[in-house]
């Protein structure tokens, strides 16, 4: 039995797409038959206890940072590593695992590597995202600035100094094979879905629809984070073309995040206020009445690294529940959708061929349950959890028999 300590930026019950893979990750390791034991970072926040429970699974957490030093740029980042540094250190003289499994970003990592140095544990690095790509987004820098050069050697000399490397998807394994790392050394685990999880579509829910005004409407929707990356801006760019053609559309956009409030002025400025609702967040729970009331989602993201690079958990979750879908062409895009056939793709940043690409799918509403069945069975045949984590059995035994476990 092998027996795994995760370090995690953040977990359940906070929701993300990081926490949603996170917990898929180690059910199905556990049913593997390993042990699995998990630590947060100081950014889970503040926590009722050192030890949580959570939906079958146990966390330990860490104290969030204080001081002043704490509110200072690189400070924080220095105060939370000592943090993680030393809890990781408890927890792993405690539970005594085979291999510390560190999980992005880069200062999970440093942390574990220092832990497992004394310890004398082999120590594996799984990256979801490059922490430079994620701040470019964010706005805290740009591509090529002296913090993003700085972060970038950060992350190779952290991947140089574990025993494996584990990604998401193809395109941050290229990334990774460039900087000089050995190829048999990294090891993809693609996202996926729990098929489970996920019941197809059922019809909307007529009160629902009245509430939100969406009654006889043809229905664009987005429900998740409005990050900038998403590209919401420019399916909101798209949607007078899609109005003149088609009149009855809306568009809901279900959830909330940094580009709310340029959303809600977009959508003014355009004068299609009263065609964009905003439901604003719903609990977990309810979110599949929402995805009830859309007929085709949309998945705008713009041309950048970080989405050329990385696959999202969004258009497998569309395919579980045999919902239709857009999506721009970026290179994460592009790993996950067979064009015509589980989804529709467009030109990334090209809000006519957004446009184009929604009234093409309203028009052919006869391909509709083909493109929605071929979508269910990628997800059931290819892309679940079980095939995903499989992945991890080799490496974890390779590294363990290095370290002679």
């Amino acid at each position: 039995m092998i027996r795994t300590l995760h370090v995690l930026d953040h977990s359940i019950p906070l929701h993300s797409g990081y926490t949603f893979r996170t917990a898929a990750l180690l059910r199905e390791q556990r049913a593997l038959g390993w042990e699995t034991f998990h630590l947060t970072s100081p950014k889970q926040g503040e926590t009722s206890a050192p030890l949580e429970d959570v939906d079958g699974l146990r966390f330990y957490r860490t104290p969030v940072a204080t001081g002043t030093l704490a509110r200072l740029p690189i400070g924080k980042e220095l105060v939370l590593m000592k943090l993680l540094e030393t809890r990781l250190e408890e927890v792993a003289r405690e539970v005594r695992p085979d291999i510390i499994h560190a999980h992005s970003p880069v200062l999970n990592v440093l942390p574990a590597i220092k832990v497992a140095r004394r310890l004398g544990i082999p120590v594996v690095y799984e990256i979801r995202a490059f922490w430079e790509d994620a701040a470019v987004d964010h706005g805290t820098t740009t591509e090529g600035s002296l913090r993003y050069r700085a972060t970038r050697r950060l992350e190779t000399r952290a991947i140089r100094q574990v025993e494996h490397v584990f990604t998401i998807c193809e395109g941050l394994r290229a990334d990774i094979v460039a900087r000089g790392i050995a190829a048999d050394k990294v090891t993809v685990i693609p996202n996926a879905v729990d098929v489970d999880a996920f019941s197809l579509a059922a019809p909307p829910d007529p009160d629902l629809l009245k509430k939100l005004g969406l009654t006889s409407k043809a229905v664009i929707g987005f429900i998740g984070s409005f990050y900038a990356y998403e590209g919401l801006d420019l399916l909101l760019e798209a949607l007078p073309a899609i109005i003149e053609q088609k009149p009855d559309v809306s568009v809901l956009l279900v959830g909330g995040g940094p580009q709310e409030a340029n959303l809600r002025h977009q959508a003014e400025q355009l004068g299609l206020k009263h065609v964009v609702i905003f439901a604003g967040r719903v609990p977990h729970k309810e979110v599949g009445r929402y995805y009830d009331l859309i007929n085709i989602l949309a998945y705008p993201r713009h041309p950048m690294r970080l989405t050329e690079l990385v696959t999202p958990l969004k258009p497998l979750e569309a395919m579980a529940q045999g919902q239709l879908f857009v999506a721009s062409d970026v290179g994460g895009h592009k790993e996950l959708v067979a064009h015509n056939k589980t989804g529709i793709l467009f030109k990334a940043g090209d809000r006519k061929a957004l446009a184009q690409a929604i009234l093409e799918l309203f028009k052919n509403s006869e391909r509709w349950p083909e493109l929605k069945a071929n979508g269910r069975q990628f997800v059931e045949n290819v892309r679940n959890w079980r095939n995903s984590v499989a992945n991890y059995r080799e490496p974890y035994s390779r590294v363990l028999n290095e370290f002679g476990h």
